[in-house]
């Protein structure tokens, strides 16, 4: 737990200097009882409560002296530094929090106790909106901080859910298929019973341990108990399959986000002279920890476009090839053989790839993978958050001072709750994305090359051939829903990229890329405490 106490700076939390350029980091007047910013394995739940503490030092006066009554009338300076005060109080702790367990028949006739979470972080947007994951490491402590990372990661972005998280204590692969569906089934009943699923209550999705098929159970197990006869039922879930509703471009939708995020950071002259990169993606070096769907996306999209993988490191080992990687072959490889090791195309290697020469790291894995422990040895430029939580407190202040750019998770893997979006207003509207428009912008662009040849004839008066391009020709017939998908996630990516860079000017946070984006989910969850009538 966080407490205030006294007002002076500690000598770790001074202002740093970098590239001559003063990089300020002020946990200033905040301490923590357990002393979670030097912990090398801190709680979860507690470090990501630290990292809100940390925006919230900067902008709770901010706050106050902003604040109007009704009507604008004036308000005495204490009363507003209360009501902010309160606020504020309320954004941290989850505001419900369920822990069920039931028991499933195995296969062999034994009975198993399985024990299963769902926590509910804030309603300041509703519905509630986080992933389901099965991993034998799921307690209540891990879905609180998850659910609580999710509802900065949705704020950040501008997607209007509140923060959630649920996952079963269970390894899936000790499990056949027939179990899994049994577990899912009681898991998505329970949840119901205790108005944890619903439309326009808590939207699940999937997470690390689940996907389409377990998206597919959760669904059709609501349509038939809690959601029959709603319209809107299969709103209930996403990361659905195409043919239940699902959309296009779910699946890759992470590590899309990941690379759009990347990207834009890389973009940014400013940022890549603070930690001594060219601009761009061309040629950069990077390495991933976790070849699961985020991790194999991100790879996939860096490679595309001009990046290139060096190494991969896998629960059961690492590979590594420094003239690069093809995450094709590599997908391919692993499909056929369960395991990315022995892969030809690059060599097994037991050295610690987090510590690899490399451009960008990517930790697509668990969480705290960086720590006090490993952050010295870190030789990449570029951390890109793949993961929820991979760095811990101690470890973001070492590697901020030594002018690495941290792209947080909250930030940089939230493509997939963005597209999740797309996926439930797809639900609600019944329709696929441009369905109804695209045979009207197909014929639309017909006529506008006509009507340029018939331009050209007349200013000519010859017959003067409009030949479309390529690019063109594949556009004419209008965006598809992968493309608007795809479209609004990168404009999503973009936008919030250049939202948190402002405000890291404005704050003057240097390379604390984190705090900034903490900040800007701060300010905009307040804002809407405040219109929805919690004033002054």
């Amino acid at each position: 737990m966080l407490r205030q106490l006294s007002q002076l700076r500690s000598a770790r939390n001074q202002p740093l200097l970098a590239r001559g350029c003063q990089l300020f980091r002020v946990v200033a007047s905040r301490e923590i009882t357990s002393d979670i910013a030097q912990q090398e394995d801190p709680n979860f739940h507690e470090m990501t409560e630290f990292f809100i503490e940390n925006a919230r030092y900067y902008v709770e006066e901010r706050l106050a002296n902003k604040a109007e009554g009704p009507g604008k009338r004036p308000i005495p300076p204490e009363q507003k530094r209360q009501a902010v005060k309160g606020i504020l109080d309320i954004v941290k702790p989850c505001n419900a929090v369920l822990a069920v367990h039931f028991p499933v028949r195995k296969d062999n006739g034994a009975i198993e106790v399985i024990h299963a979470y769902r926590a509910q972080h804030s309603h300041h947007r509703v519905p509630c909106k986080g992933g389901i994951r099965y991993s034998a490491d799921v307690n209540s402590d891990e879905v609180q901080a998850l659910a609580t990372l999710m509802t900065f990661k949705c704020a950040v972005v501008d997607v209007p859910f509140g923060g959630a998280k649920g996952g079963i204590a269970i390894n899936p692969h000790n499990y056949s298929d027939g179990e899994l569906e049994r577990i899912t089934r009681r898991f998505t009943v329970e949840l119901a019973k205790k108005g944890f699923i619903g439309p326009g209550l808590d939207v699940p999705a999937p997470d690390m341990g689940t996907g389409e098929k377990e998206m597919a159970w959760m669904v059709d197990t609501y349509d038939m108990t809690l959601g029959h006869g709603n319209i809107n039922a299969y709103a209930c879930v996403t990361g659905k399959p195409i043919s239940r509703g699902g959309i296009h471009g779910r699946i890759s939708a992470t590590g899309r986000g990941v690379y759009h995020g990347i990207d834009n950071f890389l973009k940014s002259e400013k940022y890549c002279k603070l930690i001594g990169l060219k601009p761009g993606l061309k040629d950069k070096t990077f390495v991933v920890q976790g070849f699961g769907n985020v991790g194999l996306h991100s790879c996939r999209y860096l490679h595309r476009f001009g990046a290139k993988c060096i190494g991969v490191i896998e629960r059961d080992g690492s590979i590594f090839n420094q003239n690069g990687i093809d995450p094709k072959n590599l997908e391919d490889y692993k499909l056929q053989h369960g395991t990315i090791l022995g892969f030809p195309g690059a060599e097994m290697t037991t050295t610690d790839l987090l510590e690899a020469d490399c451009d960008i790291l990517i930790p697509a894995a668990g969480e705290k993978q960086i720590t006090s422990k490993n952050a010295h040895n870190i030789k990449a430029k570029v951390i890109a958050e793949g993961a929820n939580g991979p760095t811990t407190p101690a470890a973001d202040k070492i590697l901020i001072d030594k002018n690495v750019l941290v792209i947080p998770d909250l930030y940089l893997n939230a493509g997939g709750v963005t597209v999740s979006y797309f996926e439930w207003l797809k639900n609600l509207n019944h329709v696929s994305y441009g369905r109804l428009t695209w045979k009207y912008e197909k014929e639309s662009n017909k006529y506008l090359l006509g009507s340029v040849a018939e331009s050209l004839k007349h200013a000519f008066n010859k017959e003067i051939p409009i030949m479309p391009t390529d690019a063109f020709t594949e556009r004419i017939a209008g965006a598809s829903e992968k493309d608007i998908v795809h479209s609004g996630l990168e404009f999503t990516m973009e936008r919030s990229a250049r939202r948190i860079m402002l405000v890291a000017d404005e704050y003057n946070l240097g390379l604390d890329v984190r705090t900034a984006a903490y900040i800007v989910s701060l300010e905009k969850i307040f804002g809407t405490y405040v219109d929805a009538g919690l004033t002054f």
